[in-house]
């Protein structure tokens, strides 16, 4: 069911936090953990949050049970209330506004793009992507779902959508206590809408894909790593897109030149979109191969293949900080082999969604992986998400996103 607004409860007390947790809201970080907290709150919703001492740190999203027991919402006095809600979002609004005209920003023609990126856009928990002609809304922040009625009906007012949906399905929902549904917010939503992304079309499901149906964040770098496929291999060049989900890095590669891509997901249903995307948009088809990226990527060694342009996009291995030495593992083991089939000259695009894989982990997991693949290599660029993905300095889980540009020298 969708959310339903209700009269505020009475003000919640403030939250103290221990010192560790004062220490992370002051270098600018809006979350505090359940064990940083010394006395939870009797129940979510925004309260004030103080240090040991009594020093008011700010206002903030507060949870008693979930693992983020504090989202710092601003560092004042004043309570949030549903005219800061209303503020945030035009704020996120007007930001994309302003992508639309910058240029640089590489909006021209673009129908999908994110609208709201959670705490970097001061809204925690709130995500709120633009699929053509509808919006699709994810929330994972108990503190903000009575305010998701007014919200929605903001985001009616100022974009005009055929309809709005609630993927309230998402597994985070749980751990705030919420419902885990799909809700229709408003108007209609249809279960196929068509997607540009300023170059090629997609058709994706609002209400079956995987997050709000769509992987948004990659538009740039999709077009980067064909940039460099184009400039560096030679006309007919052999490409291989693990991971590749919907293709968004295989159908450029076909787009820029390449006479075979092979594509490799473990979902049916995402390669055959892949498959429908590629003859939309007039290209060659795809090769698609159903399988376990790492096992066909191992087995393509062993067969001794070689691709002038590869993409290695995997979902994050590393969901969690007791994750790492486990992922880094697997990032390693991906490019090594990624290094391996990739033909003297050829390009690497490879990537991490990793937030608690920082950008400098991942280079030295691309260089052990380089050394033992007995590869020199050259860095091309770096990149992050697509500037409607904002990254928020001091929130390092804002910069989830790395995208490296290889070419291997010999």
């Amino acid at each position: 069911m969708p959310p339903v607004a209700h009269a505020p409860d009475a003000p919640l007390a403030p939250v103290v936090v221990h010192d560790r947790g004062a220490a992370r809201l002051v270098a600018g970080h809006p979350w505090v953990y359940r064990s940083d907290v010394v006395v939870p709150p009797a129940r979510a919703g925004f309260a004030p949050v103080v240090d040991r001492r009594g020093r008011p740190l700010g206002q903030a999203a507060v949870h008693p049970t979930s693992q983020i027991a504090v989202r710092l919402m601003h560092a004042g006095d004043d309570p949030v209330d549903a005219a800061l809600l209303a503020a945030r979002l035009d704020a996120a609004l007007d930001l994309r506004a302003a992508l639309a005209r910058d240029p640089d920003a590489g909006m021209d023609g673009v129908t999908g793009y994110r609208c709201v990126h959670a705490e970097a856009d001061g809204l925690p928990g709130l995500v709120v992507d633009r699929l053509g002609p509808v919006l699709v809304v994810q929330s994972g922040c108990a503190a903000l779902e009575p305010h998701l009625p007014a919200l929605v009906a903001r985001l009616v007012e100022r974009l005009a959508p055929e309809g709005v949906l609630g993927r309230f399905d998402a597994k985070v929902r749980a751990l705030e206590g919420l419902p885990t549904d799909v809700a229709l917010l408003h108007g209609r939503v249809p279960e196929a809408v068509e997607v540009h992304d300023g170059v090629l079309a997609w058709r994706v499901e609002p209400h079956a894909g995987q997050k709000t149906g769509a992987f948004l964040d990659q538009r740039l770098n999709h077009r980067r790593l064909a940039t460099a496929a184009r400039t560096y291999a030679a006309p007919g060049f052999r490409a291989l897109d693990a991971f590749a989900y919907h293709g968004g890095f295989g159908l450029h590669l076909l787009r820029a030149g390449a006479a075979a891509v092979e594509l490799v997901d473990a979902s049916a249903a995402a390669l055959e979109a892949a498959r429908a995307a590629a003859a939309r948009n007039a290209l060659p088809e795809p090769t698609c191969t159903r399988a376990d990226a790492f096992e066909r990527l191992r087995a393509l060694d062993r067969a001794g293949a070689r691709f002038e342009a590869i993409s290695v996009d995997p979902p994050a291995l590393a969901k969690r900080a007791r994750d790492l030495e486990r992922a880094a593992a697997g990032y390693k083991e991906l490019n090594l082999r990624a290094l391996r089939l990739l033909a003297p000259g050829g390009v690497l695009g490879t990537s991490s969604c990793s937030a608690h894989l920082q950008e400098a982990e991942f280079l030295n997991v691309l260089a052990d992986a380089a050394a033992d693949a007995g590869r020199t290599v050259h860095v091309l660029g770096r990149w992050g998400a697509a500037p409607d993905h904002p990254e928020r300095l001091g929130f390092p889980e804002s910069r989830y996103l790395k995208f490296v540009l290889l070419r291997a020298v010999d």
